[in-house]
């Protein structure tokens, strides 16, 4: 007989974990996860530093990637996804940015209500556990802590700031405060030293309960349905075939690839699309896969006068005395995200929003092949990066199957740059880097900019490095839109699959529209409120 609980949820990930706990918080229900990866208690996974190495590493990542994109000179795109407890909160850069108020305004004007920016805010401030800010926009009593970490950061970040200032950007404390725009440095989910995934906040401390079961390296193959009415979950584990059966929900947590990609395996997709695999439709839902949409950035390197964290961590004696002090304190550059500092900007005044982010690292890397192997030695002089991208690209891809057979990767088209106006804005961001640049704080310690280099000038150089270097910065959504209308969404404004019964999908693949800026905190945010919507409609 097959096990039996409450809900089942498929995917350990950021909104997962967050499901986990507050589903079985009281007790009264019994709640399985199915993780298709492995433990998190790994050294590099907790290690802040260490996603140079997760970047790349089949053990505790999916390792997607996307078809050839034309927008990219018909590169592949890598796409890491974390396969493992906390999901891509395990492997992630542990920057904490919610996005731009109106993204969710925008959320709710689409045919969504209770997901305006008033609405959502509650859940954000939940979750948080932040000493950091005006208490109005942030937590102070939630499982997600985020730790004061500027007085460690690289020198370098005040020339970055006083770069910003000199070209009238505010200084900002707060990104997720009163207002987005500004540059300044990014708060990150970080701990006393440690990564702060959602397994580690929310996960590990509910796995004591009884009544919450985590089955790790179960790779969900099939939701299973009788007639529109979901009662459970086929996985495989270990070489063989497994069932659990929810007595009252099917959560979809497993994120914008794989959300999507469990739905057409079960049969819920577009109808043509799913008889071409042989797969029988159980419900004829055009919008799966679709929409996809993702940031896309692009970086300058800079040679600088000031010793940066290249000149700490390419020696092996600088990789032993950083390890040393972070085992004996827990503190120095293992403790910290490479993306220390950051704004976000306008490319033009009278936009209502900012529509470009901005990247600073006090480190750089050209030896390691573009997104292929692990990130583990920075260049062997001293350098620094800047990057940006874009905040609400208008190009949309797709996720659909590659086969019936649930164990092999779908097929992932990005369609960068089918919207021309996105490489526009990432031209005018590769412009406004050089303004920065070419600012008197930065030119006091830029020998020169050696990627892409001085000779990088005209519209047409400039759009030829973005299409030859433009990489993804990990923030697939959208996949299974949420909106009103079946023909064009995926769930309604409370997750729930329309036209099915008893399954809905709470991960990044439900947003309605792409987040001004990294979309951890997003997803974190959607867990929480879909486990109060989720009980709110059992006690009815």
């Amino acid at each position: 007989m097959p096990e039996s609980y409450d809900f089942v949820i498929v995917g350990a990930g950021s909104a997962g974990c967050v499901l986990a706990n507050r589903l079985s918080a009281s007790g009264k229900y019994s709640v399985c996860v199915l993780e298709a990866g492995g433990t998190d208690w790994r050294f590099f996974v907790q290690v802040p530093i260490g996603y140079g190495k997760t970047y790349y590493q089949r053990a505790v990542n999916w390792m997607f990637h996307s078809e050839e994109e034309p927008g990219l000179n018909g590169r592949a795109s890598y796409w890491p996804r974390g396969k493992v407890l906390g999901g891509s909160s395990s492997i992630n850069a542990m920057v904490y940015i919610r996005g731009h108020r109106q993204d969710y305004d925008d959320w709710a004007a689409a045919g969504n209500p209770g997901w305006s920016y008033e609405d959502v805010l509650p859940y954000f401030k939940k979750s948080e556990g932040n000493a950091q800010g005006d208490e109005r926009f942030h937590g102070r009593d939630g499982e997600l802590r985020i730790d004061d970490q500027r007085q460690q950061m690289h020198p370098l970040i005040e020339y970055f700031k006083r770069a910003g200032a000199a070209l009238g950007l505010d200084i900002s404390e707060d990104f997720n405060g009163a207002q987005q725009s500004g540059i300044g440095a990014y708060q990150s989910t970080v701990h006393r030293g440690r990564r702060m995934s959602t397994s580690r906040a929310f996960l590990r401390p509910a796995m004591r309960r009884p009544n919450l079961s985590v089955i790790t390296r179960a790779h969900s193959t099939q939701v299973v349905f009788e007639g529109k009415r979901a009662v459970g979950v086929q996985y495989s584990r270990r070489g063989k075939r497994h069932t659990v059966t929810a007595k009252r929900e099917v959560i979809l947590s497993a994120g914008a690839i794989n959300s999507p990609q469990l739905l057409l395996l079960s049969g819920v997709g577009p109808e043509q699309q799913l008889q071409a695999m042989g797969i029988e439709p159980v419900q004829h839902s055009p919008a799966v896969g679709q929409h996809l949409k993702d940031h896309l950035g692009v970086e300058l390197l800079f040679k600088s006068r000031i010793k940066t964290l290249n000149d700490r961590l390419y020696p092996w004696w600088g990789k032993a005395l950083a390890g040393l002090q972070y085992f004996s304190t827990g503190r120095g550059p293992l403790s910290l995200s490479l993306n220390q500092g950051g704004g976000f900007v306008r490319s033009e005044p009278s936009l209502k929003q900012p529509n470009l982010q901005l990247y600073f690292s006090p480190l750089s890397y050209t030896r390691a092949p573009v997104k292929t192997r692990p990130l583990m030695n920075p260049d062997p002089f001293s350098a620094f990066m800047l990057g940006i991208s874009n905040c609400r690209p208008k190009s949309t891809g797709s996720v659909s199957l590659r086969s019936a057979d649930p164990l092999a990767d779908p097929v992932i088209v990005a369609n960068y740059f089918s919207a021309p106006e996105d490489i526009t804005e990432l031209m005018q961001g590769m412009r406004y880097l050089r303004e920065l640049a070419n600012t008197a704080a930065l030119r006091e310690v830029i020998v020169d900019e050696f990627v892409p280099g001085s000779e990088v000038q005209s519209d047409e150089q400039i759009i030829k490095y973005i299409r030859d270097t433009a990489w993804t910065v990990f923030h697939p959504c959208c996949s299974c839109r949420m909106g009103p209308d079946p023909e064009h969404n995926v769930v309604d404004a409370r997750l729930r699959v329309h036209g099915l019964q008893n399954i809905r999908v709470a991960d990044a693949s439900i947003f309605p529209d792409i987040v001004s800026g990294n979309t951890n905190a997003a997803c974190i945010m959607v867990g929480e409120k879909a486990a109060d919507m989720i009980l709110q409609d059992a006690q009815r």
